[in-house]
């Protein structure tokens, strides 16, 4: 009797090895879960990059007012006839033009 419980536990355990480790296994089941919700929320950040983009993309194409403030904002145009003034804090000029102090080293 005791060689059947044992043979019969055996087998128990060997049906039981492909459930817990094998390839479609619980744990690989579990951890599959965790990367597919990880990958589901990049790409929910990346579809909300590129409809910013795409806006941006049709802006541009439709008018000349985006690209009128693209090239006066990032590359400095100014338009013909216009004078460019450039406002500079007091704080900030003092700061850049004064000399740095010496520093000592103890």
């Amino acid at each position: 009797m005791r060689a059947v419980t044992y043979i019969l536990l055996a087998l128990l355990l060997l049906l039981q090895y492909p459930l817990w480790f094998g390839k479609g296994s619980w744990l690989r089941v579990w951890d599959n879960n965790h990367q597919l919700e990880a990958q589901k929320s990049a790409n929910e950040l990346l579809r909300q990059r590129n409809a910013v983009v795409d806006a941006d993309v049709r802006d541009l194409k439709a008018g000349s007012d985006a690209l009128e403030e693209r090239a006066r904002s990032e590359l400095g145009m100014v338009k013909q006839g216009e004078v460019f003034f450039q406002v500079i804090n007091e704080n900030a000029a003092a700061s850049a033009t004064a000399p740095a102090a010496p520093q000592t080293i103890k």
